[in-house]
């Protein structure tokens, strides 16, 4: 019998896996209608690594920090938590998501990507939800994005970038070679190709 496992180290494929995960699809709030009055900043941080803090404590109950983020809202490079009758500043260090966890579906230019972040949101990587990739300002490398809803980003854990760029290719873009991933009949550049020795 063949393995038809991936056997990069990514999520088995195919969306059941990664919404056996999530349990169901959950309907978010729909905050970019809500335009309430600022209240000011409260002392909570989305760290790099996605933790949630509260006065410098880590949020330790999953199902809060899910509901916290249903109603994060981005404004320009700022960040706040909404209600219809509220707005409050948050900070964030990176971006507000991780992307932990990738479906696989089909081979080639026919494969699609579906990603699940840390707070259980299920994102196809597609045209309206990209992946972005931009340079590691200390190693030299690559620090790859998903987007996720509304300008709200999420970071792609490390282990699942080494997946994307072992199913990468070149492809010929307006007369230069790029190096990038297909998924949903896109394709999403990360580097020249002449400068992608230090990523395989």
């Amino acid at each position: 019998m063949t393995d038809h496992s991936n056997h990069t180290g990514a999520a088995p494929k195919g969306l059941e896996s990664l919404l056996a995960a999530v349990g169901k699809e959950r309907k978010l709030p729909p905050v970019h209608l809500w335009n309430p009055p600022f209240c000011g900043d409260i002392d909570m941080r989305i760290a790099a690594d996605g933790t949630w803090f509260y006065l410098g404590t880590p949020i330790g109950r999953p199902a809060l920090v899910r509901l916290f983020a249903s109603v994060l809202k981005r404004e320009g490079e700022n960040y706040f938590l909404v209600t219809p009758v509220e707005k409050v500043g948050i900070k964030v260090d990176d971006a507000p998501f991780h992307a932990v966890e990738m479906a696989v579906d089909g081979e080639g230019p026919g494969r699609t990507l579906s990603f699940r972040t840390n707070v259980d949101d299920l994102v196809r990587c597609d045209a309206e939800h990209p992946l972005r990739f931009e340079p590691e300002a200390h190693s030299g490398g690559l620090k790859p994005y998903l987007h996720v809803r509304r300008d709200l980003w999420a970071r792609v854990t490390r282990a699942l970038f080494f997946d994307l760029v072992e199913m990468s290719e070149t492809r010929n873009l307006n007369g230069k070679e790029w190096f990038g991933i297909a998924s949903a009949g896109e394709f999403f550049s990360m580097a020249p190709a002449e400068s992608v020795t230090g990523l395989r």
